[in-house]
C-alpha cells in the first residue's frame, strides 16, 4: 500500500538546497500595529525549524 504525503504539513514547510527545513515566522495576520518596526520586519523572513522537530517534519513530507 502506497502512503502519501502530508499535504497540510506539505504547506507549511519547505526544504531548502543544503536540506533545512524552513517555515513561515508566527504572528503575522493581526495585532501587529503594536510591534516595533524591528519585530515586524523581523516577522516577514522564515526561521529555520527547531532540530528536534525535524524528523517528524521528515517523515510526513517524504514518506512514499
Amino acid at each position: 500500500m502506497k502512503v502519501k504525503t502530508h499535504k497540510a504539513t506539505a504547506k507549511r514547510f519547505r526544504v531548502t538546497a543544503k536540506g533545512k527545513f524552513m517555515k513561515r515566522t508566527a504572528g503575522q495576520d493581526h495585532f501587529n500595529a503594536r510591534e516595533s518596526g524591528v519585530v515586524t520586519r523581523r516577522k516577514r523572513r522564515d526561521v529555520a525549524v527547531a532540530k528536534v522537530n525535524v524528523p517528524a517534519i521528515r517523515k510526513l513530507i517524504f514518506r512514499a
